[in-house]
This record gives C-alpha cells, structure tokens and sequence, in this order.
C-alpha cells in the first residue's frame, strides 16, 4: 500500500544566484550523506547571501561561514557558505545580520567574497540544511537558478 504525501507547502528561496544542485552531489561528504539533515545546495555565481525562508537568526558563527535561522512555525536551517571554508577564519565573509534579527527573503545574511575562496582553494558550494525535519519530507526541484520545494509528511 503508498502512503500519500501530505503537502505542507513551504516557500523556500534561493539564498544566492547561481544553480541549485541535490545536497547528495556536494562534495563534502558530512552533507552528501545528509548527515547535519536534509536540503539543498547552490554553485553561487556572485557572492550575495539572502535568507531562504522568513525567520528569526539563531546563531552566526564566529568564523561568519555559517548562519542558522528559524521559521515561526520551528522549523530550523543552517546556511553553510562554501566546504572547509571554517578555516577561513572568517576572511572573505561580511556578514550584515546578528542574532535575533527578524528576516525575509529580501534580507541579506551576508556578502562573500568569492574570489577569496577561490584563491584559497575553497569550493564556494553553499548549502541550505534543515536540521530537525523529523518526521517531514523535503522534495528540491535541481537545476536552474530557482529551487522548488516541499516540506510535507507521509
């Protein structure tokens, strides 16, 4: 018997201009194997970070690779800019919110410069993880510069 997929929709943006990739296709091997949770990547074509859903910021880590964000309903997501780009010690990241900020998807989180990692030698590939979608299901839409996407349960 197929259990049916409950939608819950969810609008869920692009944080970056660039192409929307399966986060199994990242080259890191802690997300590939959804290992932090569930989501989706980009190949960013520029260096501007937006938030990906309307939330609140619950953390911004000190070496300003990472952001963490909760929706109203509790939903949680962590936005990773770039592989082993902790590193970095936070060169080439501005970020432009704090703790607390209130954000949408016309918020910028941040501002990277992408030509910094590369001269680093860090793959700039960000990633949007849900860390505590339970029981939930995300199907990601891949490809293009849009991500198309469902949060929903069996």
């Amino acid at each position: 018997m197929f259990k049916r997929f409950k939608k819950n929709k969810k609008e869920i943006y692009c944080p970056v201009n660039g192409e929307v990739i399966a986060i199994e296709a990242v080259n890191d091997p802690v997300f590939a194997s959804k290992a932090m949770g569930d989501g989706f990547a980009v190949e960013p074509l520029d260096g501007a970070i937006y938030a990906p859903m309307t939330g609140k910021v619950t953390s911004v880590f000190p070496t300003k690779h990472a952001i963490g964000l909760v929706t109203d309903d509790g939903l949680e997501l962590l936005i990773h800019i770039g592989i082993d780009t902790v590193a970095l010690n936070g060169e080439g990241f501005d970020i432009l919110v704090a703790e607390g900020d209130a954000v949408t998807a016309d918020t910028q989180l941040a501002k990277v410069d992408l030509e910094h990692l590369r001269k680093e030698q860090k793959p700039s590939t960000t990633m949007v993880i849900f860390t505590n979608l339970a029981d939930q299901l995300l199907k990601v839409q891949t490809g293009g510069n849009t991500v198309k996407a469902v949060i929903g349960t069996l």
